[in-house]
C-alpha cells in the first residue's frame, strides 16, 4: 500500500521541479501533486551551487530554447522577486576581448544578443571599459547592463512556500529508487516508503538519464558530471569588481571560461574551470564514486569526446591544481590580480548531457513517454529561466497527459 497517492509527482526539488510544480498548481487549483527530494533540503545541488547570475540571453543560439527562455524567464523572475521581496541587483557585466583575434566571436555576441532582443547591449573600447571596471584592461568589450545577480536558493525556497501554499507536498529525504507501473499508476520507491502516481515529471538534474532509464527512457543523453572549482577575492580586495567580468567563450564549448562574479552577499567569486568530476556529486578535487566513475569512462560518447578534445581537458585538469595556472588566466584581463588575493572558494557540479557522438548537447532537452516527461538537459541558464522552462513544461503536460 502507497504511503503518499497523488496525480502529479515530480522528481527533483531543483529550481525547475519547483517551478514547474507550482506553475501547474497555479494553473489548475486542487491538484494533486507531489515533489519528491532526495536531500533533506531542496536545492541542495545545481540550484544551491552555481554562481548566482540572471542572465540576459547573450550566448545562445537564435532560436534555440535557451534563447528563448533565457530573455522571457529573466523578465518573469524579476517580476517574481519583486512580487515575493527577494532582492536582486542589475549589476552589470562586461564580456572582454584583449586579444584581436577575440573580436569576430565577441561582434557575434553582440550580433546574437540583439537577435535575442536583450536590451541595453552596447560595444565599447578600452576607455568606457575602464570607467566601468577599473582595473580591467582589453582592447574592446561587449557590456549588458542589465544582466544581474541574485541568490537562487532564496528563489528556489519562495516557490515551495507557493507549492505548499496551493494544496502540493514537498517530500524531502525521498530519493526515488526505482519506477514501476502497476494497474495504471507509478509506483514510486524510496527510502522513505512508496509513492503512486498517475503522471511522472522527471526534473532530477544530475540524475535526470537514471531516472528515465527507470522508465524505459533512452540511454542517451548521457549526463557527465563537470565540476566547477571557484577562487573568492579576500575582502579588503573585493572593490576590484564592481559587476561582472567575463572572457570572450570558446563556441566550442558550453562553457563561458574563468570569471569575476560579484554576488548578492559582496564577495566575488573568480572562476569556475570546467573539469571531469569524478563523482556526480564530486564537489571535491579528490572525491570519486568509483561506479559514478565508471560509468562515465564506459560510455561511447565520453571516449570520442576525450579523444577530440584531450588537450583542453588536460589544460583545464592543470589549472584546477595550479594556482598560478588558475591566476594567469584571471590576469589575462585583470592584470593587477595577484596570488594574495585569491581564497579557496566553493565549487559546483554541472550536470552536462552528452550523446554517443561525443558532442556536448548544448541545448535543453525534453522527452515525453506515455504518462511521463523528462527533462534530460537544464544547464545554465536554467535558474534564469526556470519560470519559462516551467511554462513549457506545464503546457507539455496538459497536453500530453490530457488535463483540463
Amino acid at each position: 500500500m502507497a504511503d503518499h497517492r497523488a496525480e502529479i509527482a515530480i522528481i527533483g526539488g531543483g529550481i525547475i521541479g519547483l517551478a514547474t510544480a507550482m506553475e501547474l498548481l497555479i494553473r489548475q487549483p486542487g491538484l494533486k501533486l507531489v515533489v519528491l527530494e532526495k536531500e533533506s533540503e531542496i536545492a541542495r545541488h545545481q540550484t544551491g551551487h552555481n554562481s548566482g547570475v540572471i542572465h540576459s540571453g547573450i550566448y545562445y543560439a537564435p532560436g534555440s530554447l535557451k534563447a528563448k527562455t533565457c530573455v522571457a524567464g529573466k523578465e518573469r523572475l524579476l517580476r517574481f522577486c519583486d512580487e515575493h521581496d527577494i532582492p536582486y541587483d542589475l549589476c552589470g557585466k562586461v564580456i572582454v576581448a584583449t586579444r584581436k583575434e577575440e573580436l569576430p566571436r565577441l561582434h557575434n555576441l553582440h550580433e546574437r544578443g540583439q537577435a535575442n532582443g536583450v536590451p541595453g547591449l552596447e560595444l565599447i573600447g578600452p576607455e568606457r571599459l575602464r570607467e566601468l571596471e577599473p582595473y580591467c584592461v582589453g582592447i574592446q568589450a561587449l557590456y549588458c547592463s542589465t544582466t544581474g545577480i541574485v541568490d537562487y536558493v532564496q528563489v528556489a525556497q519562495a516557490y515551495a512556500r507557493e507549492v505548499t501554499d496551493r494544496g502540493g507536498a514537498i517530500l524531502t529525504n525521498h530519493e526515488v529508487t526505482a519506477i514501476q507501473e502497476r494497474c495504471g499508476l507509478y509506483e514510486l520507491q524510496t527510502p522513505s516508503g512508496t509513492v503512486e502516481a498517475e503522471y511522472v515529471v522527471s526534473c532530477a538534474g544530475l540524475y535526470s538519464d537514471r531516472v528515465a532509464k527507470m522508465t524505459g527512457g533512452p540511454e542517451d543523453p548521457k549526463i557527465v558530471p563537470f565540476r566547477g572549482d571557484y577562487y573568492v577575492l579576500r575582502s579588503e580586495k573585493k572593490d576590484m569588481v564592481r559587476g561582472m567580468i567575463y572572457p570572450v567563450p570558446d563556441p566550442r564549448f558550453p562553457f563561458l571560461g574563468v570569471h569575476f562574479t560579484r554576488r548578492m552577499d559582496g564577495e566575488v567569486w573568480l572562476g569556475p574551470n570546467a573539469v571531469l568530476a569524478f563523482a556526480r556529486e564530486g564537489y571535491g578535487k579528490l572525491q570519486i564514486k568509483p561506479g559514478d566513475l565508471l560509468e562515465t569512462l564506459t560510455y561511447r560518447g565520453f571516449g570520442k569526446l576525450a579523444f577530440k578534445f584531450w588537450r583542453m581537458g588536460f589544460d583545464e585538469m592543470y589549472r584546477d591544481f595550479s594556482k598560478a595556472a588558475f591566476l594567469s588566466a584571471l590576469r589575462e584581463y585583470m592584470p593587477q590580480l595577484r596570488m594574495e588575493d585569491m581564497e579557496p572558494g566553493p565549487s559546483g557540479v554541472r550536470a552536462q548531457a552528452l550523446n554517443f557522438h561525443g558532442e556536448l548537447v548544448d541545448d535543453f532537452v525534453v522527452n515525453h513517454k506515455g504518462r511521463t516527461l523528462h527533462v534530460r538537459n537544464a544547464p545554465s541558464p536554467a535558474a534564469t529561466s526556470s519560470l519559462a522552462i516551467a511554462d513549457i513544461l506545464a503546457n507539455t503536460v496538459q497536453k500530453a497527459f490530457a488535463l483540463a
